[in-house]
């Protein structure tokens, strides 16, 4: 069997793409980077990450990209002997603009050099390549009305301007011929996220809608003629939660289709486990697959019948799913950071963090604030489990409180707790907490452990568990066996896609890791000696 989610912990937007036996997955990476994580397996139930494609600066820079900018819903395509990538670099979120503009690279392999991007168009965000049996090519992406009232955290139907077809010229790498919106969506709104694949003569259309939140849906349509006119499907959604509360897999939309060899059907979507009380997914949208089937009407429909995401799912094969490993150590020993872990924004780490400038130690140099949109040293990897635990060991001199340097549980500028060693004026080195707790736009800080903890001299170790919506700090001395706690127990839950804001108002996901900042701007270096994350 298959257990979903396939992809734990903020892996949104799955794009699915097959070459032979092998299925690759792409998905979103927004303002993380390197861009686009694409992940491997031969059974879609086990899944390994290969590849991030997008990494250096002729490809992408966004530095000043507002948080949940960066790079949306990249699709993943094989032809003609070449892997392409489509995406957007969104370059704004609040307001009545969204400055997405849209972009393809090659690449002969998948864990081989991209190519630089090619440039296509800024109509709307969610691009996706087609190729047809004839050899020609399709571009899509949905049309972005800014003369809606559609502002960042409330999106209005208006605003999402039906899906635009025009074809794609490999040879001048340009848009040719005319533009035609070929689907409005249905009456739920929010149309995005198209897929176009052709079967028995039909072109079928799966987009997105509803929103990424709760009211999220696969809607599918098919048309004789790749330019419509498009009719529904019976059930017009054919993948969603939003009528079902207690479906354990909620927020289930935008995914692509795949066929085996053997032509079975499979749909993958993303999708949100929430906590109660307060139905926040602080894992952020994951991505599940779905076994689907033909009916003799020619529509496609989950296997179990019903819109309703199941999260055990029958595979092609007998399979036995893969325990991802309870505890991961990280030791910095090599020249390149683990592949886990991810940076902020910027294609110049070398002036964030080193692997080489003390050998054995993932050295941070102190850069801008944290939650900066430009120049932050926060390396991280991703929550994938609602209990953890993470530890680390820190060295860090700081001689003003400019200095800070320590763990954090990240979600962005507004949503985050950060356990810090700095300085104070009368006490000395201190471990202090900083937490911002949704608070848009102005992100105020609070300071839960009050005036500081003093510290002794030394490196320290640093610990943050988190139980559900509960989270707690600790620390102690390097080679003591006493954690103490620090501060009061924080709420986790905010740091999650529905926190602060609210659903729409950020979509990306948690993330635990090391940071330093200093704002004096002599960029004061912290060495982090290892780093352990536990499944609880």
């Amino acid at each position: 069997m298959i257990l979903n989610p396939i992809l734990p912990g903020f892996n949104p937007d799955p794009s699915i793409c097959r070459v032979g036996e092998d299925y690759y997955i792409a998905t979103s990476t927004f303002e993380w980077y390197p861009g686009v994580q694409i992940h491997h397996s031969r059974d879609l139930a086990n899944w390994r990450l290969v590849r991030r494609p997008l990494e250096r600066a002729s490809q992408l820079d966004m530095r000043g990209n507002p948080d949940s900018c960066g790079i949306w819903a990249p699709c993943l395509s094989f032809s003609d002997g070449l892997f392409w990538l489509v995406y957007t670099d969104v370059k704004r979120f609040d307001g009545n603009f969204k400055d997405a503009h849209n972009y393809i690279v090659t690449s002969s392999s998948i864990d081989g050099e991209w190519s630089d991007p090619v440039y296509v168009n800024s109509s709307g965000f969610d691009p996706s390549l087609f190729h047809d049996d004839d050899g020609r090519k399709w571009f899509l992406n949905m049309q972005w009305n800014h003369r809606s009232e559609s502002y960042g955290g409330s999106p209005k139907h208006p605003a999402f301007d039906g899906i635009l077809l025009q074809e794609w010229d490999p040879v001048s790498k340009t848009l040719t011929g005319p533009v035609k919106n070929i689907f409005a969506g249905s009456p739920l709104g929010l149309v995005e996220g198209p897929h176009l694949f052709k079967r028995d003569g039909w072109y079928y259309l799966t987009t997105a809608e509803g929103g990424t939140g709760y009211d999220h849906a696969v809607t599918m349509a098919r048309s004789r003629t790749i330019d419509g006119p498009y009719e529904t499907h019976p059930q017009v959604h054919l993948i969603t939660a939003k009528d079902h509360p207690q479906a354990t897999l909620q927020r289930a939309g935008h995914g692509q289709y795949v066929e085996t060899p053997e032509g079975e059907a499979y749909h993958t979507h993303l999708c949100g486990r929430p906590l109660p009380p307060l139905r926040r997914c602080t894992l952020g949208r994951e991505t599940a697959i779905q076994k689907c089937v033909w009916r003799d009407d020619g529509w496609l429909y989950l296997a179990d019948g019903g819109p309703v995401p199941a999260v055990s799912v029958e595979a092609p094969f007998t399979v036995t799913r893969s325990e991802r490993p309870e505890i991961v150590r990280s030791d910095f020993h090599g020249v390149k950071l683990p592949e886990e872990f991810q940076w902020l924004r910027t294609p110049e780490p070398y002036r964030l963090f080193s692997l080489t400038r003390r050998p054995g130690h993932l050295r941070l140099f102190g850069r801008e604030s944290i939650g900066s949109w430009f120049e932050q040293s926060l390396v991280a990897r991703r929550q994938e489990d609602h209990c953890f635990r993470a530890e680390t060991r820190v060295e860090f001199d700081p001689d003003t409180y400019q200095q800070v340097a320590g763990l954090t549980h990240y979600y962005n500028r507004h949503k985050f707790h950060a356990l810090g060693m700095t300085l104070n004026e009368k006490l000395g080195r201190v471990l202090t907490i900083l937490s911002c707790l949704g608070d848009y736009p102005e992100g105020r800080l609070e300071f839960p452990a009050g005036h500081s903890i003093p510290v002794p001299e030394g490196a320290l170790d640093l610990a943050l568990e988190v139980i559900d919506n509960a989270a707690q700090f600790f620390w102690r001395a390097a080679g003591e066996d006493r954690w103490q706690s620090i501060g009061p127990a924080l709420d986790a839950g905010v740091v999650s896609d529905e926190g602060g804001r609210g659903e729409h108002g950020s979509f990306t996901g948690a993330f635990v890791g090391m940071f330093a900042f200093d704002i004096s701007g002599r960029a004061k270096p912290a060495d982090f000696d290892w780093f352990v994350y536990r499944r609880l």
